[in-house]
């Protein structure tokens, strides 16, 4: 292996080490709540604010982040965010009032956003050969997809055998190795620069509007999902960003470039994603409701319990998804993911009261994982198909926000769903667990019910026939 490879090699293992921190960070916290909450005595309301904090901030600064890299340099935000990241991951393993973690939860958001955002762009531009941008989009995958999963395995881990101030102690270390790594091993870049000017207004308001978004899905999760369409924070949401689209097409420098969605693979990429996370992310939260309410599995066993799909995705997206993308095309490998993880989906609407792990829970594990491992690179692939180096910042961060959002949106309908339609069960006169069980059984339909629909947006954006080399099949499908 060349120098130039080995030097490409490290930074790819040091950007997938960074993303994959802040992507366990947004599930570590997850199984550690009830210990927080019996330590700094929040109320049931203040206790979800240790977690939507953090997704607030994040979702709303990502695309903002993926432009600032594009403008002032991809690898300065990256170290900026890193820093901010691990400075405020030890505020909140110090904290000792509720307030104080709430807010050292927004900047870890913060910070989180701008290092993540620019990730996927780097990559890209790292590894312009085809092939090789493939295997490499393969290991960002991983952490993307397994992110969240081995965040609960580790958060349950340490909660039971240290405390819950480790969930975020453990980011120390990650933080200040992958920072001094990455100063060694990444590149600078120039960026386009400031001179033009940024678009200040546009980045208020598309950061507002979809901060607010999100905090009007998180509502709707608790209340009801009614309730989003008529909430205050949806119409100003849906006012913000529909003043920042037309801030887009007015700008001489615009912060999202409207260009971007001329590109069929860009657009249809983001509606997917939105569609597919929104069927995974609620899939994890229902599922391990399910393992410890129903199976009556400990934190540490349901953490435990997930270790099959990452283990399986790490195996798809490490191993041979970049040959089979190369082969057949990344949209056909998308397709035939998703479905996949459909039939898992699937499964799982059969769990009984009385199930059992290794019957009811652990195929459909092993086939999302299969799916999952397959599926996710080719989506990250097509979404930076066709983007320039001047944009690939901001279509990274783009493609990361339609990620945050469609984790809102799944999460809440699906809890919503089934805490609903548990109440009528049990209302009905059925067993605590028979009814748990029905409402669980509901939101597994409905995740395969967004899947089915990511595979109908494909199916409706058939790619345009071009004349393309077999080295080049993959961008030329992507067109």
């Amino acid at each position: 292996m060349s120098e130039a490879n080995r030097s490409r090699g490290l930074a790819l293992a040091v950007l997938s080490a960074a993303s994959l921190m802040v992507v366990l960070d947004s599930s570590i916290v997850a199984v550690a709540l009830p210990a927080i909450q019996a330590e700094l005595g929040f109320g049931p309301a203040g206790l979800a604010w240790v977690v939507n904090a953090y997704l607030v901030a994040f979702g709303g600064l990502l695309l903002l982040s993926g432009r600032l890299g594009d403008l002032v340099g991809r690898r300065r935000v990256f170290l900026g965010g890193l820093i901010l990241f691990t400075v405020a991951s030890l505020a909140a393993g110090v904290a000792d009032d509720a307030a104080v973690l709430v807010v050292a939860r927004f900047a870890q958001g913060v910070g989180g956003a701008l290092a993540s955002a620019v990730v996927l762009g780097m990559i890209v531009t790292m590894f312009p050969e085809p092939r090789e941008r493939a295997r490499a989009i393969g290991v960002y995958s991983f952490t993307q997809a397994a992110g969240a999963s081995i965040g609960l395995i580790a958060g349950g881990a340490l909660t039971q055998a240290l405390n819950w101030h480790w969930t975020f102690y453990v980011n120390l270390p990650i933080g200040i190795a992958a920072l001094v790594l990455a100063v060694w091993v990444i590149e600078p870049d120039r960026g386009t620069g400031l001179r033009a000017g940024i678009d200040a207004l546009g980045a208020v308001l598309v950061t507002g509007g979809v901060m607010l978004l999100v905090f009007a899905i998180i509502q709707a999760g608790e209340r009801g999902p009614g309730d989003v369409l008529t909430s205050g924070s949806f119409a100003a949401a849906a006012l913000l960003l529909a003043g920042f689209v037309l801030r887009q097409a007015k700008a001489a420098t615009p912060l999202l470039p409207l260009r971007l969605f001329r590109v069929r693979a860009v657009t249809g990429a983001n509606l997917v994603m939105v569609l597919m996370v929104s069927g995974l992310l609620g899939f994890q939260f229902i599922t391990a409701l399910y393992l410890q309410k129903v199976l009556g599995l400990s934190a540490l066993g349901t953490g435990l319990a997930f270790l099959p799909a990452p283990v399986m995705i790490a195996i798809g997206s490490l191993g041979f998804a970049d040959r089979l993308s190369a082969r057949f095309g990344p949209r056909a490998m998308l397709v035939t993911g998703i479905g996949v993880i459909i039939v898992a989906m699937l499964l799982l609407a059969r769990v009984p009261a009385d199930g059992h792990y290794v019957l009811d829970v652990l195929p459909a594990l092993v086939l999302m994982g299969t799916g999952g491992g397959v599926a996710i690179p080719a989506l990250m692939g097509l979404a930076m198909s066709g983007v320039g180096p001047e944009d690939s910042g901001v279509a990274s961060g783009l493609i990361n926000t339609t990620q945050q959002v469609g984790a809102a949106i799944g999460t809440a309908v699906l809890a919503t769903a089934a805490a609903a339609r548990t109440g009528t069960l049990t209302t009905a006169g059925e067993q605590v667990r028979a009814a748990l069980a029905g409402g669980y059984r509901l939101a597994y339909g409905l995740s395969a019910g967004f899947l089915a629909a990511a595979v109908l947006v494909l199916a409706a954006r058939k790619p345009r026939p071009v004349a393309a080399q077999p080295e080049l099949c993959t961008a030329g499908e992507a067109r």
